[in-house]
């Protein structure tokens, strides 16, 4: 049943309307005057009003002009009921937003059919609006498939990379690792065998001497060894760093796994290493169990927070390739905290925090949205926070929260069921 509204202040026309409207099988609703009647809308949002022209305090068209300005009922169909046949008058109500026009006095038969046009066309704008609601709907979805897809082929492409460059440097790096140890003996023993030689032989020939000084040979027996030392931290640096990125790929596991999501916070950390130099860093882990869940996209979402972290600290502290945009006259000493714990033994929460430039209010409902991003132009594709909700959210059943205060610190929480759903 379509909802009708019918305001006259004519007792008598109100009982008519309303007779032959009831009949017709429409809902029907009746104002004595245009105030009762603006508040009978706003309340039933009738899909048809019949409103008479000439009333006290507020007429037809002031009615009219009222209910046509609110978002909620501009596509009610309004029918202004009036003896006017003055085109001006006509003009008038046009002007004020009515949609047709009744005359008075009723002839029962033009009014059901005026009433079955209106709403006639009041369907078809709703079904026009809800076409185009499900459209933007499907253009939305469209373009997180498009994001997902994007990123997924990306990651998948350098997941491969990552694989086969830290399988290529594994292997020398193991040979120059395990051959550093038997170079630390030889040139120990070397070394051992020259302070011999100068014990037994404190006067060496001239040719000899001179050769020693050239050499320095004193200064070579002291540094030698600290050198080998330093080389073998260099080849156990590498080693870790080859670790990480395998840690951080998962190539071979793209399944549902039981993994230690601190190991993959520790690689993601080694791997943007270089990126945060002259940030502190705290870490605070508490107790997680061992999470069910697929790590090489867990480890995508935790990468791109941290790199977002890493870009709000430098934007606001102007530190090395960070773009500068009206930053702090006094900026705080850049800091970034991650903290980790569990709730109520089903959940694992990985909580982010930064002391960077913050996220206005006004724009924290958008920043999951496909391609929105707050950086500068070509610094973002904004991506990275779209593709971490869908894994978060859409993909292991969890919460990507945010909460931020320009000037103080921003918090991107991830809250991860300890177990998957089951569907």
């Amino acid at each position: 049943m379509d909802k009708i509204l019918v305001i006259d202040d004519d007792s008598a026309t109100r009982l008519l309307l309303k007779r032959d409207l009831k009949l017709e099988g429409h809902e029907v609703t009746v104002a004595k005057d245009g105030e009762e009647g603006i508040k009978l809308a706003l309340e039933l949002h009738p899909a048809l009003i019949i409103c008479d022209w000439v009333m006290p305090y507020f007429d037809g068209v002031e009615v009219c002009r009222i209910v046509k300005s609110n978002p909620e009922l501009a596509q009610t169909f309004f029918i202004l009921l009036t003896s006017k046949v003055d085109l001006d008058d006509r003009i008038q109500g046009l002007d004020a937003g009515a949609d047709d026009f009744l005359s008075k006095p009723v002839n029962p038969a033009e009014l059901l059919a005026r009433v079955r046009a209106g709403l006639r066309l009041y369907n078809s704008q709703q079904q026009l609006s809800q076409s185009n609601q499900q459209l933007s709907q499907t253009l939305r979805d469209l373009q997180q498939t498009q994001a997902q897809l994007i990123q997924s082929e990306k990651m998948s492409s350098i997941g491969q990379m990552v694989a086969g460059i830290a399988h290529e440097i594994n292997n020398p790096v193991t040979f120059i690792d395990g051959n550093l140890n038997h170079a630390a003996t030889y040139i120990r023993e070397l070394l051992d065998f020259v302070q011999l030689f100068q014990k037994h032989y404190p006067n060496p020939l001239p040719e000899m001497t001179e050769a020693a000084e050239k050499l320095d040979l004193e200064f070579l027996i002291a540094d030698f060894p600290p050198l080998v030392e330093s080389m073998k931290r260099g080849a156990e640096r590498i080693r870790q760093i080859v670790e990480s990125l395998r840690t951080f790929s998962h190539l071979d596991e793209a399944e549902l796994k039981d993994v230690d999501l601190h190991e993959g916070l520790d690689s993601t950390l080694s791997i943007l290493k270089g990126r945060l130099e002259g940030i502190e860093t705290q870490i605070n882990y508490g107790e997680l169990p061992r999470v069910e869940c697929y790590p090489s996209d867990i480890n995508q979402v935790f990468f791109h927070l941290l790199n977002n972290a890493i870009d709000a600290v430098k934007k606001r502290t102007q530190l090395p390739d960070s773009p500068i945009n009206q930053p702090d006259s006094n900026p705080p000493h850049p800091r970034i905290r991650i903290c980790t714990e569990t709730r109520t033994s089903s959940h694992a929460i990985i909580r982010i925090f930064d002391n960077g430039v913050g996220i206005p209010k006004e724009t924290v409902p958008n920043i999951f949205n496909p391609f929105f991003t707050t950086k500068d132009v070509g610094a973002g594709k904004g991506l990275g926070l779209t593709i971490s909700y869908q894994i978060v959210v859409d993909k292991h059943g969890g919460k990507l929260e945010v909460h931020s205060e320009p000037g103080q610190e921003t918090e991107f929480a991830i809250i991860i069921p300890i177990s998957p759903p089951k569907n």
